[in-house]
């Protein structure tokens, strides 16, 4: 592919280095063109910063492995990791690729890039997946663990299956909806005090709170037919300043929490 640049680093044996993070600084292929990361990890956490840079600068620090095998033989010594992230960086056409081959060790990875950078970042079991000060979109999915992004000024999408949603955005892109969602955590978002928004606001087993003053839309409120049966969404439907791009905030187990900047 053209353009395609790959950089894989695993440390073996070298016990000096298992304090030390692999580090790797990746060029975009045309720093003046729209920039994408895109990192994913199966066991570990992931932060993402903006700062006044062109490259993605990538550090990954790995945790040893959880497995233990052959304890009879192990009796009376003591394990020496070998440390290490297998980590992987690819960059291909202004998008750079983080990840890991590592499987079954907690791996954390820090990564910085230019401001004007989407993010879009994936995680199974970890403590975190957390962006702070970009302009690009952002995108988190993340199963076990919480999900934040702090000084957005764009579009986010941000998913926490089992924990906490926390997003603060600084300026909201006017043509793209956006969306929040967890299944067992609280949903707190933070916005501009004049964004303009139609929202849909759901949690099934929660409470929902707001520092904007909401027109409700009964009307939209409409009853779902099946067979005999008839149900109505339990979602509140609503404007904020007239109203705008759709914003989606729902939960099954938490609460939501709509808050004004200062």
């Amino acid at each position: 592919m053209k353009g395609l640049l790959i950089i894989s680093i695993v440390t073996v044996g070298a016990l000096f280095a298992q304090d030390q993070p692999d580090r790797v600084s990746v060029p975009f292929s045309d720093p003046s063109r729209p920039k994408t990361l895109k990192a994913s990890v199966l066991n570990g956490s992931i932060t993402v910063k903006g700062y006044d840079g062109k490259d993605a600068v990538v550090e990954a620090r790995g945790e040893g492995s959880r497995h233990h095998r052959d304890r009879e033989r192990t009796d009376g010594l003591h394990r020496i990791d070998i440390g290490g992230s297998g980590l992987v960086v690819e960059e291909s056409d202004n998008v750079v690729t983080v990840g890991t081959r590592d499987i079954n060790n907690n791996t954390d990875i820090s990564i910085q890039v230019p401001y004007n950078t989407s993010v879009r970042l994936h995680d199974v079991n970890g403590g975190e997946l957390s962006v702070d000060h970009v302009t690009g979109d952002v995108e988190l999915d993340i199963t076990n663990g919480k999900a934040t992004a702090t000084h957005i000024s764009g579009s986010a999408v941000v998913h926490a299956l089992n924990d906490r949603v926390l997003v603060t955005l600084d300026k909201v892109t006017p043509d793209k909806p956006m969306s929040f969602s967890s299944l067992n955590g609280d949903i707190d978002v933070t916005l501009p005090a004049d964004v303009k928004a139609r929202v849909k606001l759901k949690s099934d087993n929660g409470a929902v709170y707001s520092d904007f003053d909401i027109q409700v839309d009964a009307s939209s409120r409409k009853p779902t037919v099946q067979g005999h049966k008839i149900q109505f969404d339990r979602a509140m439907y609503g404007v904020i300043n007239g109203g705008g791009p759709e914003m989606q905030l729902t939960t099954f187990n938490g609460n939501i929490y709509i808050r004004k900047a200062k």
